[in-house]
């Protein structure tokens, strides 16, 4: 049996990163043996991403879709998601710092029922990130995986390289992200039990400029709340009743 696979690809002024992206993409799933194909939701760029888009669908199962109202990577992969072809989902960042040689990995793992959700992960035993990272992104990196530990089972939840069934994201409840973290909304929002973790070599930017930014770390914050929310409802309305409640039956006592 073919293993089918859509690969989701958001893009906003990545063009030069497309066809080396496209090529070790083909490549990599080629040698899996899969039918695949590679969907980039270009935020309307305007950079040239079309045309090279176009050029290289005479070569691979690659298309485009420009999005001229929406903005986002997260709601770029629910697009994508929208106009996949196959059943097994995956979304990579276009910049290559996620190896697409990692992608047989991640799927086999979903294909075979291992996992409800594959991660690549810079964390896991034999993971690791290329080049230099100074304290400061150290420290803002331990501290967005240290916030959202109680949400998910994974050393890695900030990672944006993951796949999953059709079913999975079908399932989830109310998808509602801001910011970058569509892997973690989707664990949460699915209510995820099996993970599997695959280790990745976390690269350097191929080209282009990262789009992480002040604005980014400040809506993810406000996305962790809307999380915990919805996780944890029960015990943020609840404590205070139960608190409220004690104090009342004791001071009645008295």
């Amino acid at each position: 049996m073919v293993t089918r696979v859509s690969v989701i690809v958001p893009a906003f002024r990545e063009a030069p990163n497309i066809e080396p992206l496209t090529r070790r993409v083909f490549d990599a799933l080629a040698d899996a043996r899969f039918d695949a194909e590679l969907i980039i939701v270009d935020d309307n760029s305007q950079d040239g991403s079309v045309e090279i888009v176009e050029r290289l669908a005479a070569e691979y199962p690659v298309r485009i879709l420009v999005r001229t109202e929406e903005r986002g990577l997260a709601s770029a992969v629910l697009c994508g998601f929208e106009h996949a072809g196959h059943d097994i989902l995956v979304v990579m960042d276009a910049d290559l710092q996620h190896p697409p040689e990692a992608i047989p990995d991640l799927v086999d793992a979903v294909a075979t029922g291992r996992a409800e959700l594959a991660v690549g992960s810079r964390y896991a035993q034999g993971g690791s990130i290329a080049g230099e990272w100074n304290w400061l992104r150290k420290l803002n990196s331990f501290g967005a995986t240290l916030l959202a530990l109680p949400l998910v089972r994974l050393r890695d939840p900030m990672s944006g390289f993951a796949a999953l069934h059709r079913d999975t994201w079908k399932r989830a409840d109310r998808l509602n992200p801001v910011g970058y973290k569509i892997t973690l909304e989707l664990a949460v929002k699915a209510r995820c039990k099996r993970y599997v973790e695959v280790p990745i070599s976390f690269a350097t930017r191929h080209a282009g400029s990262s789009k992480l930014s002040l604005r980014e770390q400040f809506l993810y914050l406000n996305h962790l709340a809307r999380l915990y929310w919805f996780r944890f409802k029960w015990l943020i309305v609840g404590a205070p009743l139960v608190a409220a409640a004690t104090i009342a039956v004791a001071t009645a006592i008295l």
